[in-house]
């Protein structure tokens, strides 16, 4: 019989050596050795093939060809497995080819049609394979008996066997992937998501009907959704999850032949990535179930609950299994998984995990933290603008970043949200503000340290500089309960006064300074909690600048000098103050007492003394309203208002920010009113006088009408206007203007508000730019719906056309750097052009003299930009230049 020569060169050299009736025997023999391999792997099952073939075996083993029939016989199982056990199985998946992806395919149909071809295709290759390890167990029978009698009894019974069948396993994994489909993966993971999310049902509504049982039935249904899995006694549960997987043996057991026929032919590795990319994604999409839209409640214990229930539980199940039907001495074991626990580490029942259980775990519940770190990191905006209502889902984040160490992820991710989102010419200072208090608040939780706080911060603060309201914004954080946003979404939580209404003591760290200054006992305490920087630390920054992330430092770090800030503040309780049509001022009191402990008693010391200004004021009012009740009636002056409806506010002007004066004409009643009140003033307060801010204050008027009677609280202007047309019922804007005394423009401007309120109606004169304004006496006269009907209209000074009642801080700084304008020309016209950097230096060093200058960089830059805006200077590439 013809057989292949080409295994034959290993052992042609012994043939040198033999005689002629040895070759001739040799021949024989292996003539009749290749026929019965072809009849044996043919699969004809004749035993008497059987015994010749070991016994040819046997006798060419005794010539030296022991080695040349391992390969012969080899190949040709190499061959006849390639041809009858991979093409064959390979066959089964072919019309699924061009399927639509398995991963968006939802059919059930071609579900469960393809579970019964992956089941069939396994089963069929598998029996083909164990057929021709029973034959390449014959082959192993006969050269190990042969060795056994060379041996004479010491030869390794098993080597033989052992090193047949691991070369057999190397052939049926090369040969099956080296024609492997590119969909067949796509398959086993949809195969094994299917079965996984059948079991996750039974799981589930196994759970479900144990919480049903313990639950209040007026729970809300959100938070059945967030407790699908117990969660207290876990020992316990976790016995019983198991018990739920070994009752549907049958699933577990299908699943389990499955991996264990894919073993079986090598695909140890593919059969695990597909298991554990199924349950990858099902733990994603139960992740994603969990976690939601909802930051008001925490997810992370449920989902490691889940995660106990049902992947864990199907491991142990699956690994339980195989270990029990899986051999790792028998010839079928293939190739180990790392991942599969051996049977001496497995103690099924007894509740003690094996190492394989514990590293599923472990890979699961890293899983798990990184997919919610990264739906919380991708959604840290919403979550931080809701804080505090989602503080436990910044507490879940927490929990995954200690879990996963990827904090630069969340920096880069929430840096990138807040240039898009926020840091943008729509967003108004306050809502910017808003988020920054509320993004300190959040991220302390998750960094204590404050190091990625740090990070993140940098663009708000940066951004904020460049705005020119944000100095107000934040004073007005600072003194106002609702945040300065009445209006937007912030509440009181979001203004600062919350934090300088907390205990003095947890303010102690404000200033940076206050290490230099704490006591030897505290220094020691510091020094026994110090810890070392985080490895993202900015290594510019010492750890002292990060020893507490402080809300109230950190906002009023983002302008740099706190003299700007109590400026503000100064201005602001100014404007507050003045405004007031009572003397009222606990608030403010409280909260100058607490700004004191922040800025320094130095630092605020104009402001008391404004605030006793309005105190001295209440005293000195009732006691000159005292002496009218004990003056003789004979002195009292016959006044037709009395001195009953004048409250002054006495200011000390020197420590008062400049107060806006405007020049008008009040009528003679109130002059005479004010004449009289200064008089008895200088009576008390001899030698000090008096000197009205006639355009400052509040006046309360009721205007009768026809038909109606009307309140309103206006500046002294309005009133003085307004009055005019108590003996004159028309006017015109220039003779208006000459009675009041103010000039045609602010006239026209500031009687708008009683054109608004249907008191007044505006009518074109002779003159086009002379209007006529007439009193509006009955409702019938105007069809203005502004009018109203009995109540108190309010317009105060600062109220309209964004009239104040005292300088700007702004307006201030312009005053005050004027003086400095010819240093800056004279320096422009010698050297033609200088940057932002060298003027501020150059001033620093020649104004030395009164007055010196003390303005920081950003003073100046602002007092440049305006004389830009004045065209006396141009500004080009970082340079200034005089405009010619």
């Amino acid at each position: 019989m013809a057989c292949d020569t080409s295994s034959l060169g290993c052992g042609l050299d012994i043939l040198e050596s033999l005689s002629n009736d040895s070759i001739s025997d040799i021949s024989e023999n292996w003539n009749s050795f290749c026929s019965t391999s072809e009849y044996l792997l043919k699969g004809s099952g004749d035993l008497s093939f059987s015994s010749e073939f070991v016994m040819r075996a046997k006798n060419l083993s005794k010539h030296g060809l022991a080695s040349l029939i391992e390969q012969h016989f080899l190949r040709r199982i190499e061959e006849t497995f390639e041809r009858n056990g991979a093409r064959r199985f390979w066959s089964y998946f072919e019309p699924y080819s061009n399927a639509a992806p398995f991963e968006t395919n939802k059919d059930p149909i071609l579900e469960e049609e393809i579970q019964q071809v992956i089941c069939k295709a396994l089963e069929e290759i598998s029996s083909e394979k164990q057929f021709q390890e029973k034959c390449l167990l014959l082959l192993a029978h006969a050269l190990q008996s042969y060795e056994e009698d060379k041996s004479q009894g010491h030869a390794n019974p098993d080597s033989t066997r052992v090193y047949l069948f691991s070369k057999y396993q190397l052939i049926v994994s090369s040969v099956l992937l080296a024609s492997l489909p590119h969909h067949f993966p796509g398959i086993l993971h949809w195969y094994f998501k299917g079965r996984l999310e059948e079991l996750s049902t039974i799981a589930a509504a196994n759970s479900e009907d144990e919480d049903e049982l313990d639950m209040d039935d007026k729970m809300d249904l959100d938070e059945k959704r967030k407790l699908p899995y117990k969660c207290g006694n876990m020992d316990s549960d976790i016995n019983h999850k198991y018990a739920i997987f070994s009752d549907n043996n049958k699933l577990v057991k299908n699943i389990g032949m499955v991996v264990r026929d894919l073993r079986n032919i090598g695909f140890t590795s593919m059969a695990e990535d597909a298991y554990a990319s199924a349950i990858f994604f099902l733990l994603k999409d139960k992740v994603h179930d969990l976690a939601g839209d909802d930051y008001r409640s925490s997810v992370l214990e449920s989902i490691k609950a889940y995660i106990q229930a049902v992947p864990l539980q199907f491991l142990r199940a699956l690994l339980d299994y195989l270990g029990d039907f899986t051999s790792c001495d028998g010839p079928s074991s293939g190739l180990k998984s790392p991942l599969a626990s051996h049977p001496s580490l497995c103690y099924s029942g007894t509740g003690v995990p094996s190492e394989g259980l514990v590293r599923w775990q472990l890979r699961l519940e890293y899983y798990a933290y990184e997919t919610l770190q990264d739906l919380r990191i991708a959604k840290l905006f919403e979550i931080i603008v809701d804080y505090p209502d989602s503080a436990p889902a910044i507490e879940d984040l927490k929990q995954c970043l200690e879990y996963t160490g990827q904090h630069s992820k969340l920096v880069d991710s929430f840096i990138s949200s807040l240039r898009y989102r926020l840091l943008t010419a729509g967003a108004s200072t306050n809502d910017i503000l808003h988020q920054y208090v509320s993004t300190i608040k959040a991220l302390r939780t998750i960094d204590p340290a404050g190091v990625f706080l740090e990070a993140v911060s940098e663009p708000i603060r940066e951004y904020l500089r460049g705005r020119k309201d944000t100095i107000k914004c934040i004073v007005t954080m600072l003194t106002d309960g609702t945040g300065g946003n009445p209006n937007g979404p912030g509440s009181s939580g979001d203004s600062l006064l919350e934090e300088l209404n907390r205990d003095e003591e947890s303010q102690e760290n404000t200033i940076v300074d206050d290490d230099i200054n704490s006591d030897d006992k505290q220094a020691w305490i510091n020094a026994q909690n110090w810890e070392p920087d985080p490895a993202e630390a900015d290594p510019s920054k010492g750890s002292r600048y990060r020893r507490k992330v402080d809300i109230l430092g950190m906002v009023v770090g983002i302008i740099g000098s706190k003299d700007q800030l109590v400026n503000e503040y100064r201005v602001m309780l100014a404007e507050k103050l003045l405004n007031k049509s009572d003397y009222d001022i606990d608030a403010e009191i409280r909260t100058l007492e607490l700004l004191k402990i922040h800025f320094g008693e130095s630092s605020m010391q104009k402001c008391e003394i404004m605030l006793n200004d309005l105190i001295d004021s209440k005293r000195t009012n009732t006691n000159i309203k005292a002496t009218i009740k004990h003056q003789p009636q004979s002195e009292q002056r016959d006044l037709e208002i009395s001195l009953d409806n004048l409250n002054a506010t006495i200011i000390s002007s020197n420590f008062w920010p400049p107060i806006q004066d405007e020049a008008v004409n009040l009528p003679e009643t109130v002059e005479q009113l004010l004449a009289d009140y200064a008089k008895r003033y200088t009576e008390i307060k001899t030698p000090r006088k008096l000197m009205w801010k006639k355009n400052l204050g509040s006046v309360k008027l009721e205007l009768q009408f026809e038909d109606r009677a009307v309140q309103f609280n206006v500046t002294p202007l309005h009133a003085s206007i307004i009055l005019q047309f108590q003996d004159q019922k028309k006017w015109t804007s220039k003779n208006l203007a000459a009675a009041v005394g103010v000039p045609v423009d602010v006239l026209n401007r500031r009687i708008n508000f009683w054109i608004s309120k249907g008191v007044l109606a505006e009518s074109m004169g002779t003159d086009s730019a002379d209007h006529a304004f007439t009193l509006v006496e009955t409702m019938n006269d105007t069809g203005k719906s502004g009018t109203i009907d009995g109540g108190c209209e309010e317009l105060l000074a600062g109220d309209e056309d964004g009239e104040r009642s005292v300088a700007s801080v702004e307006d201030q700084l312009r005053k005050e750097m004027t003086v400095y304008e010819k240093f800056i020309t004279g320096m422009l016209t010698n050297f033609g052009s200088m940057a932002l950097d060298r003027i501020h230096n150059t001033l620093k060093m020649f104004c030395i003299a009164d007055p010196t200058y003390d303005k920081s960089l950003q003073q100046l830059q602002s007092f440049l930009s305006g004389l830009v805006a004045e065209e006396k200077l141009e500004f080009r590439d970082g340079m200034y230049y005089l405009r010619k």
